[in-house]
């Protein structure tokens, strides 16, 4: 079907490109200092490989002026081996170089690439809940994969075509001076509009991997299979080719600009150095007609003149690709800069043995400065208990559970756990002392088994099995054809909704923390299954405390405490007969999901 594409208006992300600093400058430099010895290797190869570069039209020069002029074939067949012993040693030295560049450059993009999936890593929660997935892939690929053609061969390039162009120099300067003058003299004219070049390639650099991340964001929202359904249900797959082919589009123009950016300017540099030798040949011809000048060495010049022009026309457009070079370092130094917002305090300790003691004192949160989630909650989850949070949507009750597993740090007041404040311990041992079940059940495109020892890699097939057992899903498991070695797809979409939430407990038991928190974790499940997990919470409680977030009140009327949030603030706390008699919020919700209808466990009980 024909569509018209959706063309986009300004990037909003198009700023200005900040200028080069010699700050800038020395940290790139960083990422090249640890590799400095096998740098001077590579300085030392590349002169001894353009120091031999000089000598074959020197070897022109003889073969003409020398062996051939005066009939020597004697001396043509020394010069002939000599020629191509010299050329399989240049190659020789060229194979090495280029394994050192390839060593170096690979290197220095696998820090680079570390550095920044760690830089990443080391966010907290409050950067991915705004960051664009496909914004962080471009970064780890496509820029750090930019960089990467310059570190890898870029520098090395310089350094060899600057031993080129000296070594050449001084070769065309030792063979005649004024020819020499002559075929430079026009040169400088060259260096300032390349400087003007540069920094549009710099600017279009970056305007390019903005396209690029935007691209890939769509490619990450509507290819998995979460978007894909959603598309597919609301019929938007015409839409969604239309605004990926405005994306393209934007991204081809750019694309197209850039490419043209210099054309002029570098075919005026390719035409003088294609006319230059026609110089020479009229200028040293006539030398030659006077006898003052040899064919052979108008050959060699000329010779020289080829060999300088490649080196030349590098230079002069290595300054077009640092800055776009640099547009990517920028980029990947705008995250690399990130600060997170949960630190690791530098004195940080480890939490004791923990008991599972949760205390909250006078905490307040705000995800923005002016919308305050939290006011001054105070509770405290004693050891071994269950602790239910109920309450209406966006009251606060999930921002409660992120605090406990220190996924953030409160604007003020202090959480706990035996008496140890998160934010002096250390992020792996609050990570080890809480598991987590939350109502947006995540499992890798893996098998069950992969899934499962996710929380405990070590885990004995006897400890899986139990675990999952306990999440009353070992049958269901056992009955499928490769049982635990089955692969659950992309987010686990091969499972239904219970069973992925089933498997997600289990993970949560395996890893056998002292402090549970289930955030909606029943909320997938149907009624056979919320019983099976029901009957065995009693047991899977034991010795661990119990933070239970749940809309569906069946689920928490065995806690020990009910919290009620309301607006960020603890309205009314207690156990359940207890609130029900108060006829407060917590009644009324009560009365909302059953309509005198009793829920199961009381019917039980």
């Amino acid at each position: 079907m024909a569509h018209r594409f959706m063309r986009l208006g300004p990037d909003p992300d198009d700023k200005p490109t900040m200028p080069v600093t010699r700050e800038m400058l020395v940290r790139v430099a960083g990422y090249f200092r640890p590799y400095a010895r096998k740098g001077g290797l590579v300085a030392v190869t590349v002169a001894v490989q353009a120091g031999l570069g000089v000598i074959p039209p020197l070897l022109t020069a003889a073969v003409v002026d020398r062996a051939l002029a005066r009939h020597n074939g004697g001396l043509l067949n020394v010069l002939i081996v000599t020629w191509i012993v010299l050329q399989l040693l240049i190659g020789l030295i060229g194979v090495g170089l280029a394994y050192l560049n390839s060593t170096i450059g690979q290197s220095i993009v696998f820090d680079l690439r570390m550095q920044l999936y760690r830089s990443l890593r080391s966010q907290g929660m409050r950067f991915f809940t705004h960051a664009r997935a496909g914004e962080m892939v471009s970064r780890l690929s496509s820029d750090v994969g930019g960089v990467e053609d310059v570190v890898t061969s870029t520098a090395s390039q310089t350094l060899s075509n600057l031993f080129v162009a000296v070594s050449t120099l001084a070769a065309m300067f030792l063979l005649d001076w004024r020819l020499t003058f002559v075929s430079l003299a026009i040169l400088p004219l060259f260096v300032i509009p390349t400087r003007r070049v540069g920094a549009i390639r710099r600017e279009l650099a970056k305007r390019r991997q903005r396209r690029i991340a935007h691209l890939s964001s769509i490619v990450e929202e509507t290819l998995g299979v979460s978007g894909a359904h959603l598309i597919k249900t609301f019929g938007r797959d015409e839409y969604e080719i239309s605004r990926f082919a405005g994306v393209s589009d934007d991204y081809r123009s750019v694309r197209i600009r850039e490419s043209m950016v210099g054309r002029w300017f570098f075919m005026t540099i390719q035409t003088f150095w294609a006319a230059a030798p026609a110089i020479v040949w009229l200028v040293g011809g006539h030398e030659v007609i006077n006898h003052t000048f040899t064919i052979g060495k108008i050959i060699a010049f000329t010779a020289y003149q080829s060999r300088l022009f490649v080196p030349v026309n590098q230079l002069l457009s290595v300054h077009i690709d640092v800055q776009s070079a640099l547009a990517l370092f920028e980029r990947i130094f705008e995250y690399l800069d990130l600060v997170p917002d949960v630190v690791e305090k530098p004195d940080a300790i480890a939490l004791p043995e923990p008991t599972g003691t949760v205390r909250f004192d006078d905490v307040a949160f705000s995800y923005r400065p002016d919308l305050p989630v939290l006011h001054g909650v105070s509770f405290e989850a004693a050891s071994g208990t269950m602790t239910a949070l109920v309450g209406p949507s966006g009251a606060g009750k999930s921002t409660i559970a992120a605090l406990v597993s220190r996924l953030y740090d409160p604007d003020t007041g202090t959480v706990s756990i035996d008496a140890t404040d998160l934010h002096d311990a250390t992020l792996a041992s609050v990570a080890d002392a809480v598991g987590v079940v939350s109502q947006d059940t995540f499992l890798f495109h893996a098998t069950l088994r992969e899934n499962l020892r996710y929380a405990k890699p070590d885990a004995t097939e006897e400890e899986m099995i139990a675990a999952a057992r306990a999440a009353q899903i070992h049958d269901f498991v056992a009955s499928l054809p490769e049982g635990y070695d089955t692969v659950v797809g992309e987010r686990g979409y091969r499972l239904s909704g219970g069973e992925k939430q089933r498997v997600s407990i289990a993970r949560a038991i395996l890893k056998d923390p002292k402090v549970l928190v289930l955030d909606e974790a029943t909320s997938a499940l149907d009624t056979r299954s919320e019983r099976l997990i029901q009957q065995a919470v009693g047991e899977l409680l034991k010795g661990r405390t119990a933070i239970v977030i749940a809309h569906r009140l069946s689920t928490v009327l065995a806690a020990e405490q009910i919290l009620v949030i309301d607006a960020g603030l603890v309205a009314e706390r207690g156990r359940h007969a207890d609130l029900l008699a108060k006829g407060g919020l917590y009644a009324r919700l009560y009365r909302e999901q059953f309509s005198g209808n009793p829920p199961l466990a009381e019917v039980i009980a």
